[in-house]
């Protein structure tokens, strides 16, 4: 996989332009569905990555890319749930997270990727 950070909104995937955020799950891309995370907006003052939203666990390492200045917030029930599965989580600004995606082994990497903040 060929995932690039272009900037503020915007990454592209193996030539594939995308500005919304985006999940890679078994080295497939959908859009991040966050919409039941909205309701925690006013607590986090942003809608963080969270628990209620379909993540994809099933991997070993969960690649988060936090956003252009790593603002996303991720709630502590998201990364105690994490832990209970033994899923490891690397959160960093979303272009180091393209940077291992690359060279991460999509069999047991998943990805969340924030294109905004």
């Amino acid at each position: 996989m060929n995932a690039r950070f272009v900037g503020f909104g915007t990454l592209e995937i193996d030539g594939q332009r995308f500005s919304e955020d985006v999940v890679v799950r078994g080295g497939s891309i959908e859009p991040r569905r966050k919409e039941a995370s909205r309701a925690l907006k006013a607590r986090y003052g942003h809608t963080p990555l969270s628990e209620h939203e379909p993540i994809p666990w099933q991997c070993a390492t969960l690649i988060v890319g936090t956003g252009a200045d790593g603002r996303l917030p991720i709630t502590d029930t998201f990364r105690s749930i994490a832990a209970e599965r033994g899923v490891k989580i690397v959160a960093v600004p979303t272009e180091k997270a393209c940077q291992l995606l690359n060279s991460a082994d999509l069999s047991t990497t998943n990805a969340i990727l924030h294109l905004t903040c």
